[in-house]
């Protein structure tokens, strides 16, 4: 077999395995039909006529909320639709692509020694049998800057097989009154961390291709 046969697939598209009760608004196309899906599992069972103000306010800060992560260069969201013990989940993963500035020949886990070097609170991980930065942050209500709560966030970059400036971040996020130490807020940083290891690439001859490369995207 030749050198140029043993080298992997390209990736197109990426898998994740999501928690029940989660669901995927695509950012990039599709996007109106994945939040219709949203809103009809949000307010399932209850008569049209009496939430539709509630859906309608809910629906404008979700598109708001696309509107921020599309300026990211966001690929999907996800957010959580059901209760989880008898309580809304404050919680949402953004992935999104990003693009160094400068690409060299270094090797992925240079790459991830790097960048994990650069900052506090990272760390190299395992992500699909490649290396990838994990990043965990928490941050005190800001008043002053529109920030109502403390929240605490954990992402994930990866490198793009093949693709030396391209990276693929996950981002997680929980915010609400509670303290950012507490046990909810732990608990949902274990259930992340618990989603990314389900992380694949995925490339044009796997079966659950999702999307061309331009467009990656989740499939679940």
């Amino acid at each position: 077999m030749s050198a140029a046969q043993e080298a992997p697939a390209s990736p197109t598209s990426y898998a994740l395995v999501l928690p029940p009760g989660w669901r995927q608004i695509p950012l990039r196309r599709g996007t109106e039909r994945g939040l219709k899906r949203v809103l009809d599992h949000a307010f399932e069972g209850m008569p049209r006529d009496e939430v539709f103000t509630y859906r309608r306010d809910l629906e404008a800060r979700l598109w708001q909320r696309i509107a921020d992560a599309r300026e990211a260069d966001g690929l999907d969201l996800y957010l959580p639709v059901e209760l989880m013990h008898g309580i809304s989940v404050p919680a949402s993963i953004l992935v999104s692509e990003t693009r160094l500035a400068e690409a060299d020949d270094s090797g992925a886990e240079e790459r991830a020694l790097l960048l994990a070097g650069s900052g506090d609170g990272r760390e190299v991980v395992d992500l699909d049998g490649a290396p990838a930065v994990r990043t965990e942050r928490t941050a005190e209500a800001d008043p002053g800057r529109g920030v109502e709560f403390p929240s605490r966030s954990v992402d994930y970059q990866v490198p793009v097989p093949g693709q030396a400036s391209r990276w693929l971040t996950v981002a997680f996020s929980t915010v609400g009154a509670e303290d950012v130490n507490g046990e909810l807020s732990l608990l949902l940083v274990d259930l992340f961390d618990a989603v990314m290891t389900t992380f694949r690439w995925r490339s044009a001859g796997d079966a659950e291709m999702s999307q061309p490369v331009k467009n990656l995207r989740g499939v679940r």
